[in-house]
């Protein structure tokens, strides 16, 4: 005969459960050093329910780790096997920074980043890299920063190693043609890339509906982008928000997930923000 404790211990687990590792990645910043070294920043937005926050690291070693909410206070936190366990309370916004070593190598004059992550993220690499190769299409490039598609990705560069120090003023601006130039043909490989269908013109409602339904989405996240659809592919945030019926910072978190399977692109406007199909 079963203890009667156990019911009690199962019934509290399945309460405890949902306050632990329910988040968002807002945004994953790496900023790469010339020494190899990565900074490492995160902001995160706990799910309303959630109290607690399990983070897993990039990387094995980690420096000057900090935890904060949106306002710059500290957060309780434990460092346990590679992951964050954070306290986050009422928290709407928490932001982690850490160094470490561990996501760079270097074979003769090649550096090479090395990431593994299920969002999207941005590299920031010196002011005196040059580009070389990439894993894969930049979702965006913008100076010395590279915004890369979630999956397996690795970013090599040199170090011409005078930008920092002036050298004879060339340092800096040798790398700019290079990643413009990487930026237009990223642009137009992508934009092969998505019409390797030989060309088609855009589907019928019927068809685009049918993708949905093969997508792991929920039935809101399938309603935005319909609604986009039937707007021609384009439609502003608010717009968007008010046609499907859901709160503001619900609807924020939906695009957040969509931007992140490269399924939309948020678009900055001066008054509101904009979502396009990318698909």
């Amino acid at each position: 005969m079963r203890p009667k404790w156990i019911p009690i211990l199962m019934m509290i687990t399945l309460i405890l459960l949902p306050g632990v590792s329910s988040y968002t990645v807002s945004s994953l910043v790496l900023t790469v050093y010339n020494d190899g070294y990565v900074k490492v920043e995160y902001e995160l937005l706990p799910a309303e329910y959630s109290s607690q926050i399990e983070l897993p690291l990039l990387g094995n070693h980690y420096e000057n780790v900090i935890v904060e909410d949106g306002s710059g206070n500290p957060l309780n936190f434990r460092l346990e096997n590679g992951s964050l366990l954070i306290y986050s309370g009422d928290a709407e916004v928490v932001r982690v920074s850490y160094y470490t070593p561990d996501l760079t190598v270097k074979q003769g004059m090649v550096w090479t980043l090395n990431v593994a992550t299920n969002d999207s993220f941005t590299v920031v690499l010196p002011e005196n890299a040059i580009v070389v190769d990439l894993s894969d299409i930049p979702l965006e490039i913008a100076g010395n920063s590279i915004t890369m598609p979630p999956g397996n990705q690795s970013v090599s560069y040199t170090l011409n190693g005078r930008g920092a120090e002036g050298g004879n003023g060339t340092g800096s601006s040798e790398y700019l043609p290079i990643l413009a130039g990487l930026g237009v043909v990223g642009g137009l490989a992508y934009a092969l890339w998505r019409r390797k269908g030989g060309g088609k013109s855009m589907p019928s409602r019927e068809e685009f509906q049918a993708r949905l339904e093969n997508l792991d989405l929920n039935e809101e996240e399938k309603r935005a982008l319909l609604y986009i659809f039937d707007k021609g592919g384009k439609a502003s945030q608010a717009e968007v928000r008010e046609a499907i019926g859901l709160p503001k910072t619900t609807a924020w978190r939906m695009f957040k997930r969509l931007e992140r399977k490269g399924l939309v692109k948020v678009l900055k406007g001066r008054k509101e923000n904009w979502v396009e199909l990318r698909f």
